[in-house]
């Protein structure tokens, strides 16, 4: 052999070694994600999981009757697709791909569906749906089932923190859906170290889509596609393609163009692999309590509060001032849509005593003049102090009444938040509420007792008969 020729041997062998070299950082994610199926979960872990599967759930079936649920089941009946995963509160069965993005529209059509308290994070909407497509098309058990969603948090909401601590994407719900739902579907048709690395190669590639412009759209079905559908959909995509032997970057973490220098290259990358193992983020994110936007539960609490404290009637109050974190003020201050809007609900848990989830999406009950009268006593004010306490959610409720007596309530602990969580009976309550109207009594019962005990499921297929419902387009 020539001189020349072994030096290019040699140079071409030394990349080549470089190429396979992994990141510490991809080292111990991709290690902590390939183990994830065969890794027994702590028992109080299980039962939260658990509990965020089953109020997505309950939100899937409760979303299927609002105008973006509505629009992803048009979809997936005009699409058709092959008949392998359950379009949930239909009779629709559609390729994984399909079926994860139209059951994470519907996770989160109703405002219903859990999320972090800085905002910014949906995890369920995006997580849930997808595992139950992956789930399904693989037939996978319960047990699986649990382990890949409590992945899919750990991996989505440390991808979220990191690019919200300082990344340069203003728009995270996607980071956090793709991230979280690849993590599942890896898990769910258990995936190997080097397949994992893989798939995060391709939610890398997806999770950076997504614009602020969804604010815009006052029928909230661009919301529902960013937060869970799109997410969902990604997550799916991903992990089918890498079990279909696509290849790609072997560490996206490290190299030119890598993950961290483009979503945050001044962040520590460690936070996505800090306490893997030891901190689960399901435990981290909030089960909301009413099925409105998330910086309107802490407000909700403490007027509810304030009236077990002093009985009174609506026309008794003079002015309510709700302080909240200044970066939330803007999305709540009289949003045209009901379950954002702060005066709205508010007036309306004055008047109804309580705030049911029809209540919540009455649309047209925006303009009751009985409503439009309390709402002009509210008003929202933005307050720094408690933008900086986030991720605490703090909200500061101050009513003064005709008599010219005033009273405070500071909530710090929402129910439904990690502080303060809600007991197994009260989510059960909740998904009855959701899901009662959508299914009939007989079989949303049936689906949640199948649920509570997921580790009994042998085929995540089983759930698909109380999953599924007459066509709800021929009622709309």
């Amino acid at each position: 052999m020539k001189p020349e020729n072994a030096g290019r041997d040699q140079g071409a062998g030394q990349r080549s070694l470089a190429r396979e070299a992994i990141s510490p950082i991809m080292a111990r994610l991709s290690t902590y994600m390939s183990g994830a199926a065969g890794r027994e979960l702590p028992a109080n872990v299980v039962r939260e999981t658990k509990h965020h599967i089953l109020d997505t759930v309950a939100a899937m079936v409760s979303g299927a009757q609002l105008t973006p649920g509505l629009h992803a089941l048009r979809f997936a009946r005009a699409y058709g697709g092959e008949k392998i995963a359950t379009v949930v509160a239909s009779e629709l069965l559609t390729g994984p791909i399909e079926a994860a993005m139209v059951n994470g529209v519907l996770a989160n059509a109703d405002e219903t569906d859990d999320n972090y308290s800085t905002g910014g994070a949906h995890p369920g909407c995006a997580i849930v749906p997808a595992a139950l497509a992956i789930g399904e098309k693989s037939g996978i058990d319960g047990t699986r089932f649990i382990r890949a969603v409590a992945l899919g948090y750990d991996v989505g909401m440390r991808a979220f923190k990191l690019v919200a601590k300082g990344g340069v994407l203003s728009e995270t719900h996607n980071i956090v859906g793709t991230f979280g739902a690849s993590a599942a579907c890896g898990c769910a048709v258990a995936l190997d170290t080097r397949q994992m690395r893989t798939l995060i190669d391709y939610a890398s590639q997806q999770a950076g889509a997504g614009i602020g412009a969804w604010r815009q759209d006052s029928e909230h079905v661009e919301k529902s596609f960013m937060f869970g559908g799109m997410g969902a959909r990604n997550g799916v995509t991903a992990a089918m393609l890498v079990q279909a032997g696509w290849t790609g970057v072997n560490d996206v973490f490290s190299g030119p163009g890598n993950l961290f220098e483009s979503y945050a290259p001044k962040v520590d990358p460690e936070i996505l692999v800090r306490k893997l193992g030891e901190v689960y983020e399901v435990q981290n994110t909030i089960i909301k309590k009413w099925s409105t936007g998330g910086p309107i539960q802490s407000p909700l609490e403490a007027v509810s509060i304030l009236r077990q404290r002093r009985p009174f009637e609506p026309d008794d109050v003079e002015r309510i001032n709700i302080r909240v974190a200044s970066s939330a003020a803007d999305k709540i201050d009289d949003s045209v849509m009901a379950n954002l809007s702060m005066q709205y609900l508010i007036a309306v848990m004055l008047i109804d005593k309580g705030l049911s989830f029809k209540a919540a999406h009455d649309e047209p009950r925006m303009q009751d003049p009985a409503v439009l009268r309390q709402k002009a006593k509210i008003k929202v004010v933005a307050d720094e102090s408690l933008e900086r306490l986030l991720p605490r959610r703090v909200a500061i409720v101050e009513i003064t009444f005709s008599d010219g007596t005033t009273v405070t309530e500071r909530n710090d602990t929402v129910r439904g938040s990690p502080e303060n969580p809600m007991t197994s009976e009260e989510v059960i309550a909740k998904a009855r509420e959701l899901m009662v109207p959508v299914l009939g009594n007989e079989k949303c019962t049936k689906l949640i007792d199948r649920l509570c005990v997921l580790e009994d499921v042998r085929d995540i297929r089983e759930l698909r008969p109380l999953l599924q419902r007459g066509n709800i387009l021929d009622e709309a």
